[in-house]
């Protein structure tokens, strides 16, 4: 009868969907999404050339641990504190590479299929239909706004011009990091990123003695890094290309061989 079949489409997935939107467009102004909605920092992302970009980013990391090991100072630690240190901060330093080198960051939307298609496929295939809320995105792809994490810190970086000296000195303020658990030579390290701290600070005096507040400026691209997930690095930049991957191994064979 005519209730039941209202019944029945008033109960259904695309029904739903359907209303909800059809209440958010009456809510909003035309044109614009309503506020506060996140679906938009939720879209999957990929590289737009991914052999290009990726390529380019295993030689910046190569370079970034070179660096690392021409430090006199980490030479000097026992390789058990070298590898915790790296662990930890490869991907700001990597970062930090990236934005130095001015390696270009184009990405596409990537095409998934939504939840109504997610249940036809699975049922086609007399699969169990996910359950609603799950995310299925196979392997991890990185989001909208993950990405704008990562283009927004290039763009920090590029348009303060920094310098190559200025880069050396951010670089070693992250890699001697005294607050990681674990360090045996806190106090040693401490050292170390203060003295990193105090020669930047003293390099922008001399080269940049009409802006006084570059250090501070300096010091908000430091805080950027802190936003930037490690996770989304190693996705983003080397599963395209050598599938899923340990970066702990890949890290400890690196450090360990001449690079």
């Amino acid at each position: 009868c005519r209730c039941c079949a209202e019944g029945r489409r008033h109960s259904s997935i695309l029904y739903n969907i359907l209303r909800s939107q059809e209440r958010q467009e009456r809510a909003a102004p035309a044109g614009q999404v309503p506020r506060g909605c996140p679906c938009g920092s939720r879209r999957r992302v990929a590289l737009r050339s991914p052999q290009v970009v990726c390529k380019a980013a295993s030689a910046v990391l190569v370079k970034t641990l070179r660096f690392v090991q021409n430090v006199p100072c980490f030479q000097e630690l026992p390789l058990e504190e070298q590898l915790l240190l790296v662990r930890s901060c490869w991907a700001p330093l990597l970062l930090l590479g990236l934005a130095q080198d001015r390696v270009p960051l184009e990405t596409v939307e990537s095409a998934e299929p939504s939840m109504l298609q997610r249940i036809l496929t699975a049922r086609r295939h007399g699969e169990q239909p996910p359950p609603p809320g799950r995310q299925h995105h196979g392997p991890h792809l990185p989001s909208a706004g993950e990405i704008q994490a990562i283009k927004g810190f290039l763009a920090k970086c590029w348009s303060l011009d920094i310098s190559t000296k200025e880069y050396a000195y951010l670089k070693g303020t992250v890699l001697f990091n005294p607050d990681l658990p674990g360090l045996q030579c806190t106090q040693y390290i401490e050292g170390l990123q203060r003295e990193a701290q105090q020669a930047l600070n003293e390099h922008v005096r001399l080269i940049h003695s009409n802006d006084e507040a570059r250090f501070a400026k300096l010091n908000v691209v430091l805080s950027l890094l802190r936003s930037i997930n490690a996770d989304v690095m190693a996705e983003l930049f080397f599963r395209p290309i050598i599938g899923a991957v340990n970066m702990d191994d890949m890290l400890l064979e690196m450090l360990c061989a001449k690079l």
